[in-house]
């Protein structure tokens, strides 16, 4: 065993923060960066008005990010495992090595973050955790919602789950960041028995949180009790454009997937909606009708995380070699404005804009609104009210056209009231396009996107009005 090794020996029992010393330590490359995952995670699942499992489960995840300095520039090599035992760190630390020297330089290379550029963490505090005492009021009232269900000749069927993930990033130019972040969501989805059609109809709720206290689960069955009341009437409809009333969880499926292409560095190279024709980027340009306001704040309350740069990798869109580098508040569209654009240090560089990393929240908003999805409803006088969205997926990423299909309910709204569940449709819009044609938006409410939620949880939407969303053709998916 080597010197180094033996300094830094063996553990069973090590720490998260002796785990990154450990691998600094053992590192021979240039520079080298550890992040170690701390995680626990409980769940409950049911089907058919019974809880069927729950769970607890915990691991911890080891990245090592080693560079390697040449003539032609920095080269990054990455290696994460995960259940890794202390004796094995050391490996890990040569893999990464191993990989750097094979690897090509990384034109985002930059010095790495110093801790006087890096926020003021608590570095020493251990990994937070959770259990199944998280669901402690939710599970009772859960309860009560398969009496209920039963009881109406429903069945509840879902998925509760919450996560504690503690992270610590450690770097050789003395950087020592830790976050803790709480992740919680649910999904319920109600099938009833034969409608007045002959067939069944199925509706989906969902809610994101961070510590299950929130969640009323009273509110969230009563809903299903009124969406699968509205599936008992059917009606076929065509193909075609209609006035659609989207409720907050679907407008966070489209504005997620828009924010996933808002790097600054490839709307700078002409690949995306956010690329002016002719070169540079569409900064400055209005993208909405209305006011609205896109952005990110890392302090944004029942939406807080980290305030610094946590990647594994290098990348376009979000580099390791801006580990550290603090989040801020960011409008993404200011007043209906393209206002900035995700930035690594090298994007900024680039495209002479200014530095601003993404952040994992997302906010639409329209100042001073105060409507509520069912005050959409009530002004249509003959539209669809769509639940969720599914299956999304990218058409044209330069104009970011996406295809997807409507899922668990869409409501045909006659003069102001919901009178009956039509059949399910592919649409085809650009989340981009949309913000240009939203007529009426209204309050901001926490929402979790049915698509992507399960990674990228924290968002707050409005719900809006669009005068001609564009349903493509009719799905036969239930």
């Amino acid at each position: 065993m080597s010197d180094v090794s033996e300094r830094y020996g063996v553990n069973q029992s090590a720490s998260p923060q002796e785990i990154v010393e450990r691998a600094l330590g053992l590192s021979r490359s240039d520079d080298c960066m550890v992040i170690v995952s701390e995680d626990s995670t409980a769940n409950l699942r049911w089907a058919g008005n019974s809880l069927t499992t729950n769970g607890l489960t915990r691991g911890r995840t080891v990245t090592v990010v080693s560079l390697t300095g040449g003539r032609a520039g920095v080269s990054a090599g990455v290696v994460r495992r995960s259940g890794l035992r202390d004796d094995l760190l050391e490996d890990l630390v040569r893999a990464a090595e191993a990989a750097s020297r094979d690897a090509p330089p990384a034109e985002e290379a930059r010095p790495l973050i110093t801790p006087e550029q890096a926020p003021a963490t608590d570095w020493d505090s251990p990994p937070a955790e959770t259990g199944i005492a998280v669901f402690e009021r939710f599970a009772p009232r859960l309860g009560a919602a398969f009496e209920r269900a039963r009881g109406r000749g429903n069945l509840l069927y879902g998925y509760a789950e919450h996560t504690m993930s503690s992270t610590y990033l450690g770097t050789s130019s003395g950087v020592r960041l830790r976050h803790d972040q709480p992740s919680g969501t649910v999904d319920i989805n109600a099938k009833s028995g034969e409608s007045a059609s002959g067939a069944a109809h199925s509706a989906w709720v969902g809610r994101a949180t961070r510590d299950f206290a929130d969640i009323d689960v009273e509110a969230l069955a009563a809903e299903l009790d009124r969406r699968l009341a509205w599936g008992r009437r059917r009606v076929d409809l065509p193909a075609g454009r209609y006035e659609t009333v989207l409720p907050p969880e679907a407008v966070a499926d489209l504005m997620i997937n828009l924010y996933f292409d808002i790097g600054a560095r490839d709307a700078f190279e002409g690949r995306t909606a956010f690329s002016a024709p002719g070169g540079g980027t569409r900064v400055g340009e209005r993208l909405a009708g209305l006011p609205l306001t896109l952005r990110s704040d890392p302090a944004q309350p029942g939406l807080e995380c980290a305030p610094f740069v946590l990647s594994g990798a290098p990348g376009r869109w979000l580099s390791a070699f801006d580990n550290g580098l603090p989040r801020g508040p960011v409008e993404w569209v200011r007043k209906g404005e393209l206002a900035a654009l995700g930035q690594t240090r090298h994007s900024a560089e680039l495209t002479g804009l200014p530095l601003t990393p993404p952040v994992d929240n997302l906010v639409l908003e329209l100042p001073g609104a105060t409507a509520t999805l069912d005050d959409l409803v009530a002004g249509t006088t003959r539209g669809l009210l769509l639940t969720c969205l599914w299956y999304i997926r990218t058409v044209d990423p330069q104009t970011m056209l996406l295809t997807g299909l409507t899922r668990d309910g869409v409501y045909l709204v006659e003069d102001g009231e919901v009178v009956g569940a039509v059949n399910n449709f592919r649409f085809n819009e650009s989340p981009v396009g949309l913000l240009g044609r939203i007529s009426e938006a209204g309050a901001s409410v926490a929402a979790l996107s049915r698509e992507v939620g399960d990674f990228f949880p924290r968002s707050m939407m409005p719900p809006v009005r669009v005068p001609d969303f564009n349903m493509s053709t009719v799905s036969q998916a239930s």
